[in-house]
């Protein structure tokens, strides 16, 4: 059997259909805590950012049986922007500690970060608020229609546009 890993996420990763999206699947998973790192919000953009932060926490989920190939369409996913880097979390439902991967903000003195971020307010609720950096995966076609609005959509290249067209 192949090796798998955990991965502990707390933003755009929460969404089932944007995980179904880059990974043809969604994996089980369960809510966690990443202990002495805070979300923060960044200016301009709908996803958040962690880095390491004595005494705050992270609430999110880790998801579990991640495949090498699936680790790798995370890594592209996340793009330079993010670090990935192994944590230790608290699963919720056991109080069991676990090692897993999460994706840490690569610019700790980025002028960008403020504040709290929670998932309501984030707007990833509405995923297709989310913005995709030029992703198109297994038959999944992530378009930009303008600045500000992005989406990802199972669709044929000629759907995504004339649905693109509605927006522009």
């Amino acid at each position: 059997m192949a090796a798998t890993v955990s991965v502990f996420v707390y933003g755009s990763l929460l969404v089932d259909d944007v995980v179904r999206a880059l990974l043809n699947r969604v994996p089980p998973s369960s809510p966690a805590l990443l202990p002495d790192f805070h979300r923060f919000s960044i200016k301009g953009r709908v996803y958040p950012a962690i880095l390491p932060l004595p005494k705050h926490t992270v609430s999110g989920k880790v998801l579990m049986g991640i495949t090498v190939p699936e680790l790798d369409m995370l890594d592209t996913f996340e793009d330079v922007e993010y670090t990935r880097t192994t944590v230790q979390v608290t699963l919720l439902d056991s109080s069991d500690k676990l090692e897993a991967e999460a994706y840490v903000w690569s610019d700790k003195h980025d002028p960008n970060l403020y504040g709290d971020w929670d998932f309501e307010s984030g707007r990833l609720s509405r995923w297709t608020d989310f913005k995709v950096r030029g992703i198109s995966l297994r038959g999944v076609l992530a378009i930009h229609c303008f600045p500000g609005l992005s989406m990802i959509v199972p669709l044929e290249i000629d759907e995504a546009k004339l649905l693109c067209k509605q927006f522009v």
